[in-house]
């Protein structure tokens, strides 16, 4: 199997991850359609709780296997690699059944928690439903992390990326053809269809396994999965390995469960308050699921780029840093956050500025929900970088502070998330806008510390990344202006589905065109990416062509 660059890896994981975003997209049409409002908000309740109890699962293990193999691979010390492997299935097993059988057991007190006393929308026996049908995927989900992270540590990542289609392609085809079936066909409720849609998850990841299984068990030998023990690792058993996983996977899994923290503390704040506050239960709920579930599955549109950019990230950080080559690994961070600036910031601005198109096609025209999505979109650029740094401090050992960061992070969001949607109320803002409003305050306080240790601990210098910033706004401004201009002559304003298409199609167009111009006549690209990258580009693909 091939291994791939840092950015031709990034590039690949990147790719792997949008297509399978597309398509996670796509099928929310059909779906929003089928299930409704209640139905969507029910999903919702059920998804935010299966990814914290899936953090505590699957988030430590994979990437410390990432990390870990990179290491021994760097150090040629492939046997005790495979036996870190064989060490991380036995412990992610028992975390498997454990996590599963906490989330099963306590599901009627983790749905009293959302749902409370609260009255005309989905009752605590419908959430638990859910919950416990979805909790199923815990059983299969972290095996199939932990495969994709020990591939990575291989700097190995199309397998990674086509194991997401898959998965992806398999959950979508359950979610629609169960729901449709369930409810247009059989008739049943719409919480007996939502919990067919959760179970596609399991579906999902069992299919995207065997997929990685079968590729690790035909590539044996590229893997060095054979290799005899050396003298040297002889001394280090498997009782070393497991402390050297737990160790690893702990921080992550600490970091990931803060993270996964600040969609809790809005699941089980966001409806009650705004309830109390006055609007009412649907309303509440609404305003819940577009923050937490369909609004963020449009929010991953931007998120991928940077997920991309940390699975590729991490292990290249993690070789760098085992021999102590620095030079590298500053240039590794550098040239992360310069390509996510690249890319996240005029997209979530260009969605932003197209809110209602997008929300149109995907959902129809609500005006609530796009007002919402309008700025939840925004959101995505403090958290992208963000999660970079949280990556890249995390892989460099500064667990700490990475602890500190996310930790003070989450806390803050505990104790303002209700007083700031009071606040708005008071000041005469909408309440629903406060939770959004106050997770980019705190994510780009966060990145700001996050940046400040990895500066104070390697020396690393950022002017090429604020230099890359002040190009990616002016530019981004340019586009900007450009489509206010275009909106004189063509007004933005539908309410139909098959014309917002159009104007999503005719915006997004003249805007990705007006931007690639604007960064590759100021050098932007090239500066990145290195010089003349977009004529490499282009020869190369004109030479396949030419074949």
């Amino acid at each position: 199997m091939k291994k791939n660059s840092f950015l031709a890896g990034a590039a690949i994981s990147t790719i792997g991850i949008v297509v399978t975003k597309i398509i996670g997209l796509i099928y929310v049409i059909p779906f929003y359609a089928i299930i409704g409002v209640q139905g969507g908000a029910l999903y919702s309740y059920a998804y935010s709780i299966y990814n914290m109890f899936l953090n505590l699962a699957t988030s430590g293990i994979p990437v410390a296997m990432s990390k870990i193999v990179s290491e021994f691979n760097s150090l040629k010390l492939y046997f005790t690699k495979e036996q870190t492997f064989k060490v991380g299935l036995k412990i992610i097993g028992i975390l498997c059944v454990t996590v599963f059988l906490l989330l099963f057991i306590f599901a009627p007190q983790l749905a009293y928690l959302i749902i409370g006393d609260v009255k005309g929308g989905n009752t605590v026996e419908d959430v638990t439903f859910v919950i416990r049908i979805i909790s199923t995927a815990i059983l299969v989900v972290p095996f199939l992390s932990v495969s994709k992270g020990y591939l990575q540590g291989h700097k190995i990542m199309w397998v990674s990326s086509v194991a997401n289609v898959l998965e992806q392609v398999v959950r979508v085809g359950v979610i629609v053809a169960g729901s449709f079936f369930a409810v247009k066909v059989f008739h049943t409720s719409i919480t007996t269809a939502v919990g067919i849609a959760v179970f596609g998850a399991t579906v999902g990841a069992i299919a995207a396994y065997f997929y990685v299984h079968d590729k690790i068990k035909k590539n044996k030998q590229e893997l060095n999965t054979d290799a005899t023990r050396t003298r040297d690792e002889a001394k280090i058993d498997n009782k070393a390995i497991a402390k050297k996983i737990i160790l690893y996977a702990l921080p992550f899994v600490a970091i990931s469960v803060l993270q996964s923290g600040f969609v809790m503390v809005d699941v089980f704040t966001v409806v009650k308050s705004l309830v109390g506050l006055g609007y009412t239960t649907a309303i509440s709920e609404n305003v819940l699921s577009v923050i937490a579930t369909w609004g963020s599955k449009l929010n991953m549109i931007v998120m991928s780029i940077s997920t991309g950019i940390i699975m590729s990230l991490i292990p290249a950080i993690a070789s760098y840093y085992a021999v102590k080559n620095y030079k590298e690994v500053n240039a590794k961070i550098n040239q992360a956050i310069q390509t996510l600036l690249l890319i996240t910031v005029p997209l979530a601005v260009g969605i932003s500025f197209m809110a209602s198109d997008v929300w149109t096609v995907f959902y129809g025209y609500n005006e609530l929900n796009i007002s919402i999505f309008r700025i939840l979109i925004l959101s995505q650029i403090p958290l992208s970088i963000c999660s970079v740094m949280v990556n890249a401090n995390q892989t460099l050992n500064h667990t700490k502070q990475t602890i500190i960061a996310l930790g003070g992070s989450v806390l803050a969001k505990i104790v303002l998330n209700i007083p700031f949607m009071h606040l708005f109320n008071a000041i005469g803002l909408e309440a629903y806008y406060a939770p959004i409003a106050l997770n980019m305050v705190i994510d780009g306080c966060a990145s700001l510390y996050l940046l400040s240790v990895v500066k104070k601990k390697t020396n690393i210098s950022y002017l090429k990344s604020l230099r890359t910033l002040i190009k990616v706004t002016l530019c981004t401004a340019i586009m900007v202006i450009s489509l206010t201009i275009l909106n004189i002559f063509v007004p933005n304003i539908t309410t139909s589905r098959f014309f917002a298409v159009l104007q999503l199609i005719l915006y997004g167009i003249i805007g990705v065109i007006i931007y690639f111009i604007v960064a590759y006549k100021s050098k932007t690209i090239d500066e990145i990416l290195g010089k003349n990258a977009i004529q490499n580009i282009l020869l190369k693909i004109k030479g396949k062509f030419a074949k």
